[in-house]
């Protein structure tokens, strides 16, 4: 059932047993797994099924720190979220990622990969995947021409990825959840704030506003915020009550270790002689599976490095291709989009063509970096509100000198064992050769890979949630999505 709160009486009270506060791939996700369930589900959207300007608007907010996409245009306000615009690039992080290392402050999470193999599996229904298979043994069976590079397996490996088409949530899950019985979808209704009672420790009401001066009150048993790594946070902060900085934030933890993935050019990979590189290949119109360069946990913890790989692109093809961060810079997502696309739509068909034929001598190289857990990376709240008097979000993205070794590491390490393997010889940006202090490109961008800020702990001097992703100290509220992520990982956050 869809109900447009711009259409109902003023002040209505809403209420149901669960309340899912955001329709992006996280909310749609849960509230298709609880359609015929026993439970009536509030499901919210801020926006409706079209883009919407003024909606839109919402997310706006400032950079402060490492240049960053705007804030207005880095995600999508209506129903579908973000999946409007995503790639559909998967992979599963690795057992590292959810272990304490040493070498990397504030690491490990409250569960392991093992704990989540039947999560995963799940999820590649809900996103039309393959088979939940990662390894290159099973693939090359599939595909003969899957061959890797011959790097030392003890030192380097092919991390696998699989492709969904990508699915658009909002239009092949829109019908689904409008029809279904227990599912009870609001659109253009904005969460602005979320009250508790005197004591803190459990969520009474939240408050949802729209443009069209509409005012309205969601009670439930159980609420989830499912709005992204940033608007979560932001909710979270603003929703003060008179009782302290935000909710979940008695310790200073809500907006804290914002993550992304730091993606830039970094090398060039020249072969010894023309190599089958299929296996490492993009095709706009065969979106098989395919591997990029990746290091051992063992050397990993060897060279104290974080999690990362580097991607192969036939090298004139790259040089045609612009830096991310350059290409996403309007306001307006939709022109950012189509921006970003005319860029790779210019060299796709010479792409294609480079990638069947798979025989080249001269690659790019292409850096996707975790970044390490950093408190001062965070997302604060501005003196200015947005139209609906929610104060607007500063993103201050912070890198540290463990984020800029572990990729100049990466390629030192890549470049000495295509040398002593003999496939070749690798030529680093001009970056990645100090000696010390290495400084950040301009050309340094993200992912669009907005992971923390809500983190997941054992206790809440460290984080946000619990392992169960529901908030420290508050009885009935949960955070959905990537901002719950303690690393970052080398794989994409959906």
């Amino acid at each position: 059932m869809q109900i447009d709160a711009r259409n109902i009486e003023q002040n209505t009270l809403i209420q149901g047993d669960i309340c899912i506060i955001g329709a992006g791939i996280a909310g749609i996700t849960m509230a298709l797994d609880l359609i015929d369930s026993p439970f009536k589900i509030i499901l919210l959207e801020g926006g409706g099924f079209e883009y919407d300007a003024k909606v839109q608007d919402l997310y706006a907010g400032e950079n402060t720190g490492q240049r960053y996409f705007p804030l207005r245009s880095s995600r999508l306000h209506y129903f579908g979220g973000t999946s409007g615009h995503w790639g559909g690039m998967c992979a599963p992080f690795d057992p590292l990622d959810f272990r304490k290392r040493s070498w990397v402050p504030h690491s490990g999470w409250p569960i392991a990969y093992e704990d989540l193999q039947t999560y995963y599996e799940k999820a590649h229904e809900s996103l039309e995947l393959g088979p939940f298979q990662y390894e290159l043994d099973y693939w090359s069976k599939q595909f003969s021409d899957m061959e890797p590079l011959p790097f030392n397996k003890e030192n380097i490996w092919a991390k696998m990825w699989q492709f969904s088409p990508p699915t658009r949530f909002g239009t092949k899950y829109k019908e689904r959840i409008a029809k279904a019985k227990n599912i009870h979808l609001y659109t253009y209704a904005n969460c602005t704030a979320i009250e508790s009672n005197d004591l803190g420790n459990t969520i009474r009401q939240i408050h949802v506003q729209n443009h069209d001066g509409k005012s309205h009150r969601v009670r439930a048993r159980h609420y989830v915020l499912a709005c992204g790594a940033v608007q979560n946070a932001r909710i979270l902060l603003a929703s003060e009550m008179g009782r302290g900085p935000g909710l979940g934030n008695q310790h200073d933890q809500v907006g804290r270790y914002f993550m992304e993935h730091m993606e830039i050019k970094s090398a060039e990979m020249w072969l010894s002689r023309p190599f089958n590189t299929s296996l490492y290949g993009f095709r706009s119109t065969n979106r098989r599976p395919r591997a990029e360069i990746a290091v051992t946990e063992k050397v990993q913890q060897q060279q104290a490095m974080l999690n990362g790989t580097a991607s192969l692109t036939y090298l004139p093809v790259a040089r045609e291709q612009k830096a991310l961060i350059d290409l996403w810079e309007n306001e307006d997502p939709r022109l950012a989009y189509d921006n970003f696309v005319q860029n790779f739509s210019n060299s796709r068909q010479y792409n294609d063509a480079a990638t069947e034929a798979g025989h080249h001598r001269a690659y790019e190289l292409y850096t996707r970096m975790e970044q390490a857990p950093n408190p001062n990376s965070r997302i604060t709240l501005s003196g200015e509100k947005d139209a609906l008097g929610v104060p607007k979000a500063i993103l201050h993205w912070e890198l540290t000198e463990l984020d800029l070794l572990s990729i100049q590491k990466l390629y030192h390490i890549i470049a000495k064992e295509a040398g002593t393997s003999g496939i070749g010889r690798v030529r680093l940006d001009p970056f990645l050769l100090a000696e010390r202090s290495l400084k950040v490109p301009d050309t340094m961008g993200g992912g669009w890979h907005h992971m923390g800020t809500t983190r997941m702990s054992e206790n809440p001097k460290e984080g946000v949630v619990n392992k169960h992703c529901r908030v420290h100290g508050i009885a009935n509220l949960h955070v959905a999505g990537s901002g719950c992520f303690s690393t970052a990982g080398a794989a994409n956050p959906t």
